[in-house]
Order: C-alpha cells, then sequence, then structure tokens
C-alpha cells in the first residue's frame, strides 16, 4: 500500500504531480492565487495540499516502500513527520524529499523515534 493510499486513502490519480502547476479560476475575472502549501496533486487548492504532495513523493522514490510506521502533516509550509523509522539514514532522506517539495519551508522531525 502506497503513502497516499495509507495515509489519505487516496489511490494515486494518472495526472497527480509532485509540484503541479497550479490552476488558475477566472470567474472573478482574474487569476487566483493559491499558497504553495496549499497546492493539491493536480493544481487545485487542497487544505492539505503539502502533506498530500510528500506522500506522492515518498511513494515516487521507491526506497521508502517498506515504511509503514509513519505519518504525514502540515502545519502552513511546514511538513511533520510523526511515528518511526528503521535508522537516522532514512530519516535523513525522508527530510530531504520532503525538503524538495515545493511549498514545504521546514521539515518537522522532533515527533518521529529511530530505531
Amino acid at each position: 500500500m502506497g503513502w497516499l493510499q495509507r495515509l489519505f486513502g487516496l489511490e494515486k490519480p494518472a495526472d497527480a504531480q509532485v509540484d503541479p502547476e497550479p490552476a488558475t479560476s477566472d470567474d472573478t475575472g482574474g487569476e487566483e492565487s493559491i499558497a504553495p502549501e496549499r497546492l493539491g496533486l493536480n493544481g487545485e487548492y487542497d487544505q492539505s495540499g503539502l502533506a498530500k504532495r510528500v506522500a506522492l513523493a515518498f511513494d515516487e522514490d521507491g526506497s521508502f516502500d517498506d515504511i509503514d510506521s509513519l505519518y504525514v502533516a502540515q502545519t502552513g509550509g511546514t511538513v511533520v513527520l510523526k511515528g518511526s523509522v528503521p535508522s537516522q539514514d532514512i530519516l535523513d532522506q525522508l527530510v530531504q524529499v520532503a525538503q524538495g517539495v515545493t511549498g514545504a519551508t521546514d521539515v518537522q522531525t522532533d515527533q518521529v523515534s529511530v530505531g
């Protein structure tokens, strides 16, 4: 089971992207801007967009497939990792991937146990 499925109950949408272009709305005659941390998998507004895109990035990496005791949340632009991981090296890799997602301003790991 992938990260998106486990954390959000979502199958990966066919056109889902870690860093999609924001969708625009012309309803008001102008373009509305979506904050990077609220950008969904397809460029739409999503309150948990950053966390979902980080989960998608973990799914796409492939080396994190066996980790099922870590959870991803967000507080604004901060990615919050919670749970446990087998080693500090893996945690460092997860942090590096999360930091590479557009909209991530910080990655919080104080709720992660190693070992």
